[in-house]
């Protein structure tokens, strides 16, 4: 089987790690695998098989004839069995430059996100529909976004199904070198996620703000990076908070900082089910989340982690606090976390799911 993973562009964001790590597995498994970006990036991805970038600009992309066409070049001398169009602009990429080159390959579309949270307009619908029409199968991250995507595109359902996201299975280092002083001394709080309106981080400043009160020496680690970045600085600086926040970017021992950390929060407006729950998990850390997306399928309240409702920051608040000031309340819950992941979901399990849904389709 040959397989193509198209995704945005080179970047250390979930679907694009993801898209590679599972091209890593389908390598192992003796797969015949690329990976294709349309925008140009510099980040190291966990591939290490040949990832074309096509090198396009996100302007043109609703006409983009000649990155179509550079694609359709790429499937016409590859013969790909199935192409997967990694969330983001993928789906209208791939569906377009088929349309109008016209190659034959099996579309999958890896539907990452709740969608309908995201279709505010008819013209939104009418064409996000017009490219689902064209594709072959959708495979969901969660159930709760194959529910949503059923019903936002009145879609069918023997053409989707859901195959969740999954954790790379690996030894687990010591803190990193630049963050051993704040690890060994300061109770430390860990974000992941890009700085977007969606992943809420005015509301999290606002709920460590409230938690420095009792912890002054605490830290916040937002690991990240996105356009409203620049404003989330200020507002720290706004509240006095500048010694207790960092920023780190985007870094490669995610894993690392994990597992030394306190807690991790993630109180997003929207999300599919993050992939970063997962690795918290994994580094047996406690997870607090807002109950949005498909979060609620492995976050299962005082079982697994700590539930939010998302209009509910002072409640996220006090679990906050509470887990600081007694860690014994989250000993069961690590537990239970670390044990499902390693049961459900690590790469070589979700990996083989994955091949049995291209199989399906062949």
């Amino acid at each position: 089987m040959k397989i193509i993973n198209l995704i945005q562009k080179p970047q250390l964001r979930g679907a694009e790690i993801f898209a590679c790590q599972l091209s890593e597995h389908f390598l192992m498994q003796g797969y015949e695998v690329i990976v294709v970006a349309i925008y140009g990036g510099d980040a190291k991805l966990p591939f290490s098989g040949e990832i074309i970038k096509l090198n396009r600009t996100h302007r043109n992309r609703f006409w983009d004839f000649q990155g179509w066409k550079q694609f359709s070049e790429i499937v016409k001398r590859y013969k790909p069995d199935i192409i997967q169009a990694n969330a983001s602009d993928t789906l209208k990429f791939s569906v377009s430059s088929k349309l109008i080159y016209k190659w034959n390959s099996k579309i999958v579309f890896r539907n990452a996100n709740k969608m309908g949270d995201f279709i505010d307009s008819s013209w939104k619908l009418k064409l996000n529909s017009f490219y689902l029409s064209q594709i072959n199968y959708v495979v969901s991250v969660s159930k709760e976004c194959e529910i949503d995507f059923k019903k936002t595109f009145n879609f069918p359902s023997e053409k989707i199904e859901t195959v969740e996201i999954g954790v790379e299975e690996k030894n687990i280092g010591s803190s990193p070198l630049d963050l051993k002083e704040v690890f060994d001394n300061h109770k430390v709080v860990t974000h992941i996620g890009g700085f977007v309106p969606e992943k809420n981080h005015h509301g999290l400043i606002n709920i460590v703000g409230e938690v420095v009160k009792d912890f002054p020496e605490l830290k916040l680690l937002l690991l990240g990076d996105g356009r409203l970045r620049p404003e989330i600085v200020s507002t720290c600086k706004e509240k006095g908070l500048e010694n207790n926040i960092l920023f780190l970017g985007y870094r490669n021992d995610v894993l690392e900082i994990l597992s030394s950390s306190d807690v991790f929060v993630l109180p997003s407006f929207i999300e599919g089910l993050p992939g970063v729950i997962l690795e918290a998990m994994y580094c047996e850390t406690p997870v607090i989340a807002n109950d949005v997306g498909g979060i609620k399928e492995i976050v299962i309240d005082n079982k697994t982690g700590f539930l939010i409702d998302k209009n509910e920051p002072e409640v996220f608040k006090d679990r906050l606090l509470s887990v600081l000031i007694n860690p014994e309340l989250t000993k069961q819950t690590v537990i239970n976390a670390k044990k499902m992941v390693n049961d459900k979901f690590t790469n070589n399990i979700i990996s083989d799911r994955f091949i049995n849904v291209y199989r399906s389709l062949l």
